[in-house]
């Protein structure tokens, strides 16, 4: 599949941050240079490697840019940039940061091709701050602001039923299907209560899904977080998901099985997802539950829950809102700790979108207070 050859598009991808952008193909700077009365040169247009593009990119200008294949993104080739930012404070009297206002940034770039229309590589490039400023609702990554691979995954078909990947750092559930339309913009209850069962610690990840049709589908993955690859000394995950999708509402069921290193300890993650989207100005609810069997663990300890509901209005207003509760990996031992949210998203234009949240999270031990904050994310997609 000539995958080295592929990932030649990421550089590629970060010469657009650089403060002179170049096109995908060939340029000579110093001739460029030499051409004084040009004024700007048409970035988007000059991705494009046909020969009409090439003779019109600079008047007078042949030979500056090579219409050649080599070197240039295939027409196959799509680039998505997203920045996600982040302005908030959490109340909290019995932390350190007590009203402090923080704020964080996430950046990506999603790089794909296809070679015959069918398969698809997956370059993953980010960066950002995440959580780690002090707001710990900001779902962002928080790899630092060095621009990093943080994914490389390959999708093709087998016959007309089955779809499998490959990938190194991709979540092994990255085929699965989880019953869930609810999309708020926090940490805690975006992943619907599938906290575990949908493996996701990246690393090497292989998996497969399979239509079985009249919206029923079925999907396995597997992964490895050690670079000794499914042997007695990594860390492994294995997971199995099933699913029914209709017009209105769906149903899912996931397992999954982590084991630690040396298979002293095992522990098995069972979760069910569903929603129902009724017809009218009726919002859309989502449920899901997961209960864990924690290998190794103390008694007491030794079984963890994770629940959580959503309400979804897509229409209100010119935005779409959402309220929801839910609590994640609470030991049968502890009271739950649950968060309460609301947020309403608002498309300012295309490409941009302001989403508020506020949310209060219950006391994790006994005379402490409640957390209370508040969060703007704002979202640009180019």
């Amino acid at each position: 599949m000539k995958l080295f050859k592929s990932l030649l598009v990421a550089p590629a991808a970060l010469g657009l941050l650089a403060p002179i952008s170049a096109s995908a193909s060939e340029v000579n700077l110093n001739d460029i240079s030499n051409y004084s009365d040009v004024e700007s040169i048409d970035l988007a247009n000059s991705f494009r490697n046909d020969e009409s593009n090439s003779r019109n990119l600079l008047a007078g200008g042949e030979g500056l840019v090579n219409s050649s294949y080599d070197g240039g993104f295939s027409e196959t080739t799509t680039a998505a940039f997203t920045v996600e930012g982040y302005l908030g404070f959490e109340d909290d009297e019995d932390a350190t940061n007590d009203d402090a206002v923080a704020a964080g940034y996430s950046f990506q770039i999603d790089l794909n091709t296809s070679f015959t229309g069918e398969d698809s590589l997956d370059i993953s490039l980010d960066a950002g701050t995440g959580g780690t400023e002090g707001v710990d609702e900001f779902d962002g990554n928080s790899l630092g602001d060095g621009l990093r691979v943080d994914g490389v995954a390959y999708t093709f078909p087998i016959g007309e039923k089955i779809t499998a990947i490959a990938g190194i750092d991709t979540d092994g559930s990255a085929l699965f299907t989880t019953a869930c339309v609810y999309g708020g913009p926090g940490d805690m209850l975006n992943d619907c209560g599938n906290v575990n069962a949908a493996i996701t610690s990246g690393g090497a990840t292989v998996g497969a899904s399979y239509d079985i049709g009249s919206g029923w589908s079925a999907a396995v993955g597997a992964q490895t977080t050690e670079a000794s690859v499914f042997t007695q000394e990594s860390n492994d995950s294995y997971a199995l998901n099933a699913a029914y999708i209709a017009d209105s509402y769906g149903l899912s069921l996931t397992y999954g099985v982590v084991e630690n290193a040396g298979r002293t300890d095992e522990n098995k993650f069972t979760a069910v997802q569903a929603y129902y989207t009724p017809e009218g100005n009726l919002p859309s609810i989502s449920v899901g539950y997961e209960l864990g069997d924690i290998g190794g663990a103390a008694a007491g300890a030794d079984e963890q829950a994770s629940f959580m509901v959503g309400l979804t209005w897509d229409e209100i207003g010119p935005g779409s809102a959402g309220i929801g509760l839910g609590h994640s990996d609470t030991n049968e031992s502890n009271d739950e700790v649950y968060q309460y949210e609301a947020y309403y998203s608002y498309p300012v234009n295309d490409g941009m979108t302001i989403t508020p949240l506020i949310f209060s999270r219950d006391a994790a031990t006994a005379n402490t207070d409640d957390t209370t904050g508040m969060m703007v994310k704002t979202t640009f997609v180019f």
